[in-house]
């Protein structure tokens, strides 16, 4: 009866002291975290001279930015870079191996998000966070407050919206491609009325009508990029007879400006920041191509991009002011660390190029091994660089499975364009070095294939599920982190951060643990002494 009375006394102990440390003076009351699909930090700085004095400029003068923001895992995309974002951790662990993957169990591609247990609210769209495997900075801020914190996510797409919110948000939105309304799902707490009633009055389906993309500058002045295509303006109208016309604005900026307006209703129909308990609004931005051209093609377009993402951060941070007080409010802004795939070289300027075919490369692969060990489906599936054996034919066929591998490499390494081959068995059991850790890490035990196959830089990967090309280039991609409110300390740091010390960096200022895989120290000296 003792030992049962002083467990329960160290327990009301604890979270006494949790309550204290929420409410103390050294957590901000909410902080923001901005992920800005393909910012990239080159871009920021070859377009400055075309910024006002509220976005960018404002943050590299009051702020703290570090420069070169490194992601240590392959293929990474919107899902697996918020999800890295957000954990502290890569797909090894976080279970998320990109937007979408091939599932072993049904043969099929799945989502990041897809859930068919969970109903779509404005949208057809059935979604959970399930497959993010750990927690997420938000779900560690809700458990460290008992759920008295308010968490949001707010984003033009599904996945990063999703990635942010966790798994205990009190709610998750994005734009539905086919309507243009805020969607959710009933995986999350009940639709609030403040964004049923921002779809019913002031909805993007309402007024895409009248959104037209031109050039917010003289045309004179964007020309920052180097770009043979002699482009003299551009004019789109996303209320026309085309389809997808809500895709196509949500690779446009006015994807950031419906952002704010909903973020804008949050903020007056809500009591987020408004008391000693911290909370967390997390927001997705774009940066990237429109309509995922290459920048060759639309380099004024994404010179302008920038001017008009300049101008919603400028938004935003008086917004987040003028309800909550930057010296309230912390705010961080990064990126998802990609770009999209730019075009095949021109084959006059005979740089080496190919194209690799991963269902040619499987069937081959599958009749090489019925050559071997006889007739059989021994390729069971494949997928952009990825092969998955038959594991069910090579247990009943009773086969030494270690040395189909090792067979299976030595063919696979013989295609034209293959730079390396990498087995299971290698990834999780190979000796250590800096390649194979960063393959390592986009790996997931029971989800990830056999075989994943590296491709020389310059060839192009034909993709069968969406039916297009993605070319190899090998090449780094600066990214930013800033932080910005809350008594930061200003700087420019260009020595690279690893993506994993975000969560970590937030974490501790809020004073709640860290997410469960997050094994990164925080950055230090973020605030002024």
């Amino acid at each position: 009866m003792k030992e049962r009375f002083l467990s329960s006394l160290l327990i009301v102990i604890s979270l006494t002291s949790l309550s204290a440390q929420n409410n103390s003076k050294g957590a901000p009351k909410l902080v923001v975290g901005i992920t800005v699909d393909q910012l990239r930090t080159d871009y920021i700085e070859a377009f400055s001279s075309l910024y006002g004095e509220k976005g960018f400029k404002r943050l590299l003068k009051e702020g703290r930015l570090y420069s070169n923001v490194e992601f240590d895992f392959k293929n990474v995309d919107k899902s697996s870079a918020t999800a890295a974002i957000f954990t502290g951790t890569t797909p090894s662990l976080n279970g998320i191996l990109g937007d979408s993957w091939f599932d072993r169990k049904t043969l099929t591609l799945t989502s990041s998000v897809d859930d068919k247990n969970y109903m779509g609210i404005y949208t057809s769209e059935a979604t959970s966070a399930e497959k993010l495997k750990v927690s997420n900075i938000t779900d560690e801020l809700m458990a460290a407050t008992s759920g008295k914190s308010l968490t949001y996510s707010i984003s033009p797409f599904r996945e990063m919206s999703v990635m942010m919110g966790g798994h205990a948000s009190n709610g998750a939105f994005w734009i539905n491609d086919e309507t243009g309304k805020w969607s959710g799902s009933t995986y999350y707490t009940d639709f609030p009325k403040w964004v049923s009633d921002y779809n019913d009055n002031q909805g993007l389906d309402l007024r895409i009508g009248n959104i037209e993309w031109a050039p917010s500058l003289p045309v004179t002045m964007y020309d920052n990029i180097t770009s043979g295509n002699n482009q003299i303006t551009f004019k789109y109208d996303f209320d026309d007879e085309k389809k997808n016309k809500y895709r196509r604005l949500k690779t446009s900026p006015f994807a950031n400006e419906e952002v704010n307006k909903l973020v804008n209703r949050c903020l007056n129909s809500t009591m987020i920041g408004s008391d000693n308990i911290p909370d967390f609004l997390s927001l997705g931005y774009y940066a990237g191509n429109y309509d995922h051209k290459s920048v060759a093609e639309a380099s004024m377009e994404i010179q302008d991009t920038y001017v008009r993402l300049d101008k919603s951060i400028g938004e935003l941070i008086d917004m987040i002011d003028s309800k909550v007080g930057l010296n309230n409010t912390l705010i961080f802004i990064t990126s998802t660390g990609y770009s999209d795939s730019e075009p095949a070289d021109n084959i006059k300027f005979r740089i080496p190029t190919g194209e690799f075919n991963i269902k040619r490369c499987s069937a081959l692969l599958n009749i090489y091994l019925g050559a071997i060990y006889g007739q059989g489906k021994y390729v069971e599936a494949d997928h952009d660089q990825e092969i998955y054996l038959n594991n069910k034919l090579i247990e009943q066929k009773k086969l030494d499975k270690d040395d189909l591998m090792r067979k299976a490499s030595e063919f696979l390494v013989e295609f034209s364009g293959v730079k390396n081959v990498y087995s299971s068995k290698d990834i999780y059991l190979g000796a250590w070095n800096p390649e194979l850790n960063i393959i390592r890490n986009s790996f997931y035990i029971g989800t990830s294939a056999d075989f994943w196959l590296e491709i020389l830089p310059g060839w192009s990967i034909a993709r069968e599920h969406s039916l297009d090309y993605k070319v190899v280039r090998d090449i780094y991609t600066s990214s930013p982190l800033f932080f910005f409110g809350w008594n930061v300390n200003p700087a420019i740091i260009n020595t690279p951060v690893k993506v994993e010390k975000i969560s970590s960096t937030i974490s501790h200022s809020m004073r709640i643990r860290a997410p469960n895989a997050s094994n990164s120290s925080p950055l230090i000296d973020l605030r002024k002494e």
